[in-house]
């Protein structure tokens, strides 16, 4: 969350407004935080639920939060905001998907693999 909120700060800074002109609001930095903690913990119930259902919980987290991430990236393409704030939106889908997915998948891999 933190990680995610500093990029969208630092983004904010160089000039991208996050305007989104589907009802024309600005998405504020707390709404950053409290959507990364949100799904994060969705990702968190994923790994676990994973680790007590699956043979290869580590490799399955791995293809889901990737794939999941994958169509995360396609909202921010058809919100018909402006060339900077979309390319900040999907930079910032990354951003969390780049710390979550490895440090699951390598708690996942230490119990079973």
């Amino acid at each position: 969350m933190v990680a995610t909120t500093l990029a969208a700060a630092l983004a904010q800074a160089v000039g991208v407004d996050f305007e989104v002109p589907d009802g024309g609001e600005t998405i504020p930095l707390s709404g950053f935080a409290v959507v990364t903690g949100f799904f994060s913990v969705v990702g968190i119930v994923i790994a676990v639920a994973l680790l007590r259902w699956s043979a290869r919980p580590a490799k399955r987290f791995v293809w889901t939060a990737v794939s999941l991430t994958a169509i995360s990236l396609v909202p921010p393409l058809l919100a018909g905001a402006n060339t900077a704030t979309t390319t900040a939106l999907l930079g910032l889908h990354l951003v969390p998907a780049t710390v979550m997915i490895p440090t699951l998948a390598r708690s996942l891999r230490t119990r079973t693999d």
